[in-house]
């Protein structure tokens, strides 16, 4: 007598690993892949293919949600810019949340190795990088700042930012990534700067200390401390 009903297989047929259904492939899986690669390899390690290859597919597939490669890295970088928390304006603080705000996007684009290469020389267009621009300048329209400044600034703050965790990419590249690693490399140049004829070069011997002083988290808020205090001129 046949039922109608599907009888299940028996426990020890396994499902074949090709017969397996797959998470449908979307735009945010591609992303989410390859920041995963980004992350555990960094920027030099990222393609299409190799975003394919861990998402068990073939390069083509990938096309038909993302369009190149450079469609990828702007997808990249706004999906990081997402992670930067921009405070609402307090007009009385304007200095100190710019600041403060600068320094969390620093934060963020060094937790993604070699990223920033990729967000220089490209004006934001993605969602994440447009509301970041209109925190930004909501901050300092709150604090004065004439139109034409704001504009500038945010210009020169991002790319000082930017440039700043691209730095830093490079020193892991180059074996500093941990604090030890970046002790003994300035060691060497404390030494070796130490070591310089006094009489050629006077003021340099003169000031290993302060050349060499200060982490990094330090000389980013020195620079972007320097930047509003130039900007803070133009407001009346």
């Amino acid at each position: 007598m046949t039922g109608t009903t599907e009888i299940p297989p028996p426990p020890w047929r396994r499902m074949k690993k090709s017969a397996r259904q797959r998470r449908p492939l979307s735009q945010d899986l591609i992303v989410d892949t390859a920041m995963r690669v980004l992350d555990a390899e960094g920027l030099d390690a990222l393609s299409m293919r190799r975003v394919a290859l861990d998402l068990r597919t073939g390069p083509a597939s990938l096309y038909a949600h993302v369009a190149n490669k450079d469609e990828l890295l702007e997808l990249m970088v706004d999906r990081v810019v997402g992670e930067i928390e921009v405070p609402s304006p307090e007009p009385g603080r304007w200095k100190e949340q710019i600041v403060e705000s600068a320094l969390a996007a620093h934060h963020v684009w060094t937790r993604h190795p070699g990223i920033a290469r990729a967000a220089l020389a490209n004006i934001p267009v993605g969602p994440n990088s447009l509301a970041y621009g209109e925190a930004t300048l909501a901050i300092l329209r709150a604090g004065g700042v004439p139109d034409q400044q704001a504009g500038w600034f945010l210009d020169r703050l991002s790319l000082y930012i930017l440039a700043d965790a691209f730095e830093e990419s490079l020193h892991r590249e180059r074996g500093r990534d941990t604090e030890e690693d970046a002790r003994a490399y300035f060691e060497q140049i404390r030494a070796y700067y130490e070591s310089l004829p006094a009489d050629r070069f006077p003021v340099i011997t003169s000031m290993v200390g302060p050349l060499l002083a200060g982490g990094g988290d330090e000389r980013m808020r020195f620079g972007v401390e320097l930047l509003v205090r130039g900007l803070a001129t133009y407001v009346e």
